[in-house]
């Protein structure tokens, strides 16, 4: 597959959770292959960092400070896209806690944003794709918390498992119609999101997690990001209802 399989120039994409983290490596990247990024996040600050992030890597931005558990501010922004060529469903958030201790409220907190905000905006994606009639690509963001019980991750783990099972639904129903659809699933990466604020706490963290890995590190936010211009770009024209794992090596499933 020549080189120019990444190039994304003329193609436009949109990505939730651009604010930081994974999300706004993503958007980065997809602007450095030639895409035009909307992107999307609650927190209108740092997004409006990433697109300044995203002009400078020589790439054309649209912000959209929302909600993704926001439906109609969702579909607002989706369809202000005169096409739309690439979806990257990113944004997330964690809560940890025991299963006997987890609260209903946090337990809809993130089954609300980590499953259904990546529903909506699929569904939103999904249509705008078929209406302009441009065979596209959805990217969803799972997690390597769905290949394993991890200890406190019950409702994390329960939406990112949601996710892969509508990533594997969506490519059946959609790629018929030109439509490929895939998810990433992460192992430990640097983010915000999994910052533990405190300095010792976090290098503990960072080197337990570095020792699962064959690899002998944690990932950062542009190992991501990699993986997902890969589903993004015509590299991957043959790939759509699998999970790809830029996980280190810590989790090898068949």
């Amino acid at each position: 597959m020549p080189v120019t399989a990444y190039d994304l120039t003329g193609r436009t994409a949109f990505v939730t959770g651009a604010a930081g983290g994974i999300g706004r490596a993503s958007a980065v990247l997809l602007a450095r292959a030639g895409a035009t990024v909307h992107c999307a996040d609650h927190d209108a600050r740092r997004l409006s960092e990433t697109a300044d992030l995203v002009k400078a890597a020589g790439g054309s931005a649209r912000t959209h400070p929302l909600d993704v558990t926001d439906r109609a501010a969702l579909h607002r922004a989706v369809s202000s896209c005169e096409r739309l060529d690439v979806l990257a469903a990113i944004a997330g958030i964690m809560h940890s806690s025991p299963v006997l201790d987890t609260r209903d409220e946090d337990l809809d907190r993130v089954l609300d944003v980590n499953f259904k905000g990546v529903l909506y905006a699929c569904q939103e994606a999904a249509r705008v794709m078929l209406a302009r009639g441009v065979p596209g690509s959805i990217v969803t963001m799972a997690s390597g918390a769905v290949d394993s019980g991890v200890p406190g991750l019950l409702a994390y783990g329960a939406a990112k498992a949601a996710v892969v099972q509508l990533t594997r639904i969506l490519a059946a129903e959609l790629g018929p119609h030109g439509i490929r659809v895939n998810a990433v699933a992460p192992g430990w990466i640097r983010t915000p999101m999994t910052d533990r604020h405190d300095d010792a706490v976090q290098a503990r963290t960072e080197s337990s997690m570095a020792r699962l890995s064959p690899l002998g590190r944690v990932g950062e936010p542009e190992d991501v990001a990699h993986t997902v211009l890969h589903l993004a770009s015509d590299a991957s024209s043959f790939t759509t209802g699998q999970i790809l794992r830029p996980n280190g090596g810590v989790a090898m499933p068949w």
